[in-house]
């Protein structure tokens, strides 16, 4: 097997294009499920008597395993090979997603959930491991990781309008059972197309750290979630606050310990790192979290069907696809900190404007929100995201991708726990002394206090004058519990946006610092395309070797090949140049071993010009981007 290439020769571009086809729509199901929920809700309080807080569960517990799990099973695919953590991960969705379709209680479709969380944590690190193993060339690389970017944005659009499709004619299970027979076929086909590599030299999994951080997260949103019902003062809710905080603080002690911890804590010793890390997850706080409010507004409050909804969600998620893109473009003109400070002023005015909603102002009162809203959340997040990866060294660009997932896994989590508490703690305030003059008997009161669908169901069946009176005071109720909740996100994002600016940097660092150099004679960033190929490309391209296959043949030197190509992009080529002109006549070793281009030292001696002293060493694109 020594030499032989990554992918049959016969249809080679044909197979990698299928491999791309399969990698992106494995993606789509995951980064769909986020957001497709969210339409259905409604359909669930009314099937299965679901609270306030049994949705904040369903839509939590995913995020949090998948966050809890997302650098242990980068890490494990690293070691066992990426073509297997990924075929274990479609396997594991797509049976959490058959149970999820036909839960019959709110506990059992939680549970549910959390098993489509323990796949989606192993399917996404591995498409990107398995992308860029299979396109060894930059250029084509840098195209397939900008399909496989875009495959993310475009599920978040999609989710709420194919929910709404799904829920306008089938019930609401359909909305997981649709991934059943995508991850069927997609299982076929990764079995007979994708190729499998691996890293023989990757770390041991932190799996302490995963179960503390997991465990952790999870006490501290038991306790959000549970206050509204149980009181913020109740002994239970103290108890999983401490005890979450508790077990938070023994997760960072037990990373700063480890010899091979899962969160590498240095990272944060870098402003630029830290800034873009908090600025995102805020963002996405307020972005996840709202949308789980909104989506219960446009349809309990304005009463739109589901597909309608989604429809009227999608201003967000399609304005959000425009601004990404120009983002970038403004970010190389006029720094980092000026276009993430302009974008999270613009989400939290939009959330402010959001705070004004009333139940009689209907869509067109909400609809400049959402577009001020999906502007800003694109302006910020291209460039938070290019500040996290061009902050770390090349060799821990896999990390660096990693922490900047999971840290928006947490944030939308924290958002829909947070805020999804605040609206529930203000709408049973609201309504406790309504039902108490009311006499309710304690069953329909639970119901009614529950959530809005709850009081909807309740205010039909009782009907009349006193049904129509029941429904308009817990739209109200809902709504000023809404207002609360994105005032308060709003301030969280603009003090975010106060402190990114005044911490985060508006170049990237220069040559010789934590980061990749900034482009000669501009003291800026160098293009940020060419800094997110070099890192990402290059950091894998280092620490890949096809399972089976000889560390040096002729697989293993292409791959490196690449990486000293790309890596010298990054460190010598100015603006707009993909190679560095001394590349052709830097000679390499005729065998050459991925672990020995680990390795900080420089290169051999060699005297590539007449004017240079004899002594002198050209030292390796890699070694001087690490340094």
């Amino acid at each position: 097997m020594a030499g032989e290439p990554l992918v049959p020769r016969p249809h080679r571009a044909t197979h990698r294009r299928a491999v791309l086809a399969i990698l992106c729509v494995s993606l789509l199901v995951v980064s769909i499920d986020t957001t497709i929920l969210n339409v259905a809700i409604p359909d669930i309080i009314r099937s299965l008597r679901a609270s306030s807080s049994d949705l904040q569960w369903v839509v939590d517990v995913y995020a949090i395993v998948f966050a809890g799990l997302l650098l242990v099973f980068g890490s494990m695919g690293d070691r066992l090979g990426r073509k297997w953590m990924l075929v274990a991960g479609i396997t594991v969705f797509g049976a959490g997603s058959a149970a999820s379709a036909f839960s019959g209680s709110p506990a059992h479709l939680i549970a549910a959930r959390g098993i489509q969380g323990v796949g989606a944590a192993a399917i996404m690190p591995s498409t990107l491991s398995v992308l860029t193993n299979v396109f060894t060339d930059a250029r084509e690389r840098a195209q397939a990781i900008g399909i496989w970017s875009g495959t993310t944005g475009l599920g978040v659009a999609v989710g709420p309008v194919a929910g709404g499709w799904l829920l306008a004619h089938y019930w609401w299970g359909s909305v997981f059972l649709v991934n059943v027979p995508i991850c069927a076929l997609g299982l076929v086909f990764m079995l007979w197309l994708v190729p499998n590599s691996r890293d023989p030299g990757a770390k041991q999994s932190d799996v302490v750290g995963a179960i503390l951080s997991t465990g952790g997260m999870g006490l501290l949103l038991w306790g959000i979630i549970d206050a509204p019902s149980a009181t913020w003062t109740s002994p239970r809710v103290l108890a999983a606050l401490g005890a979450g905080a508790a077990v938070l603080g023994g997760f960072v002690v037990w990373e700063r310990r480890s010899g091979h911890p899962m969160l590498e804590l240095s990272l944060f010793r870098s402003r630029r790192f830290t800034a873009a890390i908090i600025a995102m997850g805020l963002v996405i706080f307020a972005l996840m979290g709202g949308l789980f409010l909104l989506t219960q507004f446009l349809q309990f409050s304005l009463g739109y069907s589901a597909f309608g909804t989604g429809l009227r969600i999608a201003p967000i998620a399609l304005l959000l696809l425009v601004a990404a893109p120009l983002s970038i473009r403004l970010d190389r003109k006029f720094g980092t900190k000026p276009v993430v400070f302009t974008g999270m002023g613009l989400v939290a005015t939009g959330l402010g404007m959001l705070s004004f909603t009333t139940v009689h102002g209907g869509y067109a009162q909400a609809l400049p929100a959402f577009v001020v809203i999906g502007i800003g959340v694109g302006l910020a997040f291209a460039p938070c995201t290019e500040s996290v990866m061009g902050s770390v060294p090349i060799e821990k660009a896999g990390v660096g991708s990693a922490t900047n997932s999971a840290s928006l896994q947490v944030g939308g989590a924290l958002g829909v726990a947070v805020l999804g508490s605040m609206l529930n703690t203000h709408y049973q305030d609201t309504l406790m002394p309504v039902l108490s003059h009311a006499h309710a008997p304690p069953g329909i009161r639970s119901l009614i206090e529950g959530s809005l669908g709850g009081a909807m169901e309740v205010a039909t069946r009782v009907g009349g004058t006193l049904g129509a009176a029941l429904a308009a005071q817990a739209r109200l109720a809902f709504t000023d519990g809404l207002d609360l909740a994105v005032t308060v996100a709003a301030f969280a994002v603009g003090l975010a946006a106060l402190a990114v600016l005044a911490l985060l940097p508006n170049r990237a660092a220069p040559s010789g610092s934590h980061g990749p150099p900034a482009g000669p004679g501009t003291g800026g960033t160098p293009s940020t395309r060419r800094t997110e190929r070099a890192i990402t490309m290059s950091s894998r391209a280092l620490t890949t070797t096809t399972a089976g296959d000889d560390p040096g043949g002729d697989s293993t030197r292409s791959t490196t090949a690449s990486a000293r190509r790309d890596a010298a992009s990054a460190v010598g080529g100015g603006a707009g140049s993909e190679e560095p002109s001394t590349m052709p006549n830097t000679p390499r070793p005729a065998q050459t071993s991925t672990r020995s281009l680990l390795d900080p030292s420089p290169a051999p001696p060699v005297n590539t010009s007449a004017s240079s002293p004899p002594s002198a060493t050209t030292i390796d694109p890699i070694s001087r981007c690490r340094r």
